[in-house]
């Protein structure tokens, strides 16, 4: 695992997988903490982790596109749109990154 962690894609791929796990805490956890016992401390803990995730999924994305010379029309718009649809970092996880 850490030797995957060397490079682009198995950078990539493992912020996706934490990328949707902080979005599975936050949507499945923090929020209905925060609206069924009126606790907004898990929102306010796990939204910034969300948020810096997706932002350093973003920049992983376009940097690997660059390393691996992905087309943008045919590969690193699906990877970037994947982290915009609730739970797609999975879907794309196992459809192109493992391919990697």
């Amino acid at each position: 695992m850490l030797k995957q962690l060397n490079t682009n894609i198995g950078r990539l791929r493992l912020l996706a997988l934490l990328e949707g796990l902080s979005l599975i805490v936050l949507v499945f956890v923090a929020m209905p903490v925060k609206y069924i016992f009126n606790d907004a401390s898990w929102v306010k803990a796990i939204g910034p982790v969300h948020g810096v995730l997706f932002l350093l999924f973003v920049v992983n994305t376009i940097s690997a596109g660059i390393e691996l010379r992905w087309k943008f029309s045919e590969t690193t718009w699906k990877v970037l749109l994947a982290c915009i649809i609730p739970f797609g970092t999975f879907y794309v996880d196992r459809k192109i990154l493992s391919r990697y």
